[in-house]
């Protein structure tokens, strides 16, 4: 299964409300979408968003990276020589890790096709069914209480809240959503590098002691700064998940060598595919640590690929793959099913996606 062309096009799918973080607001998925083509006639999809304010990509520097560089060096290649394939297009250029995740999960849903099997059972296996939790934007608090409400209403039973605009003031944001939803949804709390190290402490001891009982909170410091994630770690009852801190293996053998964290939140778009997200597993197992698999504002191709990793390794135990349920529709079809909080595996080959609109020749 020899590779023949690989190809880009853009799709933009508007969201059910705007995205809000401490870093930007979107209104909408704008992502780039990839199509491997092979002599066999065989295809296979990968996606890639334009996250600029934390993976440097940008549209336009996402299709440059794949059609300028990654196609010509993969181009003639055979998608069973896995190895070789991965370390090529690892090497081929720097950095451009979303250019790289989205020829990568491509790569891996061929590879899984030639197998004649679903992509999750390829790498392991571990699980059919995936519970997702579902994101709040940062808002007024009357405004993220009624959207706490309605995820609940829609089967949610985990909430990441999105705060650190505004320091203490997050404490009460998080308690009008504890007391709307009751004890029994999870919340997850994401500053998004929004708080500095002694402010996060005084945030999330204060959030302990209202009885917000949060299961985590995500990369609450810059993420340049391991040694003020350290001291917040080290600080605080509640669990600390390192994302913006950990794109490659490097970054989590680090993270995990100082004890900054005490969970490990793998994005593809971070890692630049699955290739290096299992080996970023495999770190995390061996020093006993919990992963979770999370996704920036993906459609349904990019979080199947996510949701095949999660669903393979038992190391993985949480998921943050929502960007299908914050979509006002899904233009594909086939792949996993997204059911409220559940995702549901699919029992196709590869990533199980069938149409992409774009590619429809």
């Amino acid at each position: 299964m020899k590779i023949t062309a690989i190809q880009t096009t853009e799709i933009r799918i508007p969201l059910r409300t705007p995205f809000k973080t401490a870093l930007r607001t979107v209104d909408s998925v704008h992502d780039v979408l990839v199509r491997v083509q092979t002599d066999t006639g065989e295809a296979g999809y990968g996606e890639a968003p334009p996250t600029a304010v934390i993976t440097g990509d940008t549209i336009g520097s996402i299709r440059n990276a794949i059609e300028e560089f990654i196609a010509p060096a993969l181009v003639g290649m055979d998608v069973e020589d896995l190895d070789c394939v991965m370390t090529r297009l690892d090497r081929c250029i720097l950095k451009n890790t979303s250019a790289k995740a989205a020829v990568d999960m491509a790569i891996y849903d061929l590879y899984a096709k030639s197998c004649g099997k679903p992509l999750y059972r390829v790498l392991g296996g571990a699980k059919k069914e995936i519970e997702t939790d579902l994101t709040i934007s940062v808002n007024p608090i009357p405004q993220m209480v009624a959207d706490a409400h309605e995820a609940v209403n829609r089967g949610f039973n985990i909430l990441k809240i999105k705060v650190g605009k505004e320091g203490l003031k997050d404490v009460a944001r998080l308690r009008a959503i504890r007391e709307a939803v009751g004890p029994g949804v999870v919340i997850r709390v994401d500053a998004n590098q929004g708080w500095e190290p002694k402010q996060a402490v005084r945030i999330i001891t204060a959030l302990e002691d209202a009885g917000v009982a949060p299961e985590l909170v995500e990369q609450p410091v810059d993420a340049h700064d391991l040694a003020g994630l350290a001291f917040v770690t080290s600080n605080v009852c509640t669990p600390i998940l390192a994302d913006e801190s950990v794109f490659g293996p490097a970054d989590a053998l680090e993270v995990l060598r100082r004890h900054a964290a005490d969970l490990i939140n793998i994005k593809l778009m971070k890692a630049g595919g699955i290739w290096q997200a299992q080996k970023i597993c495999a770190i995390a197992e061996t020093c006993g640590v919990q992963c979770m698999i999370g996704c920036m504002l993906e459609s349904k191709i990019a979080v199947s690929a996510a949701a095949h990793l999660a669903a393979a390794r038992s190391v993985v135990t949480r998921a943050d793959l929502d960007g299908p349920s914050l979509c006002s529709e899904d233009p594909y079809t086939g792949g996993p099913v997204f059911e409220g909080s559940r995702i549901l595996m699919n029992e196709a080959p590869g990533l199980g996606i069938t149409a992409v609109p774009g590619f429809e020749d």
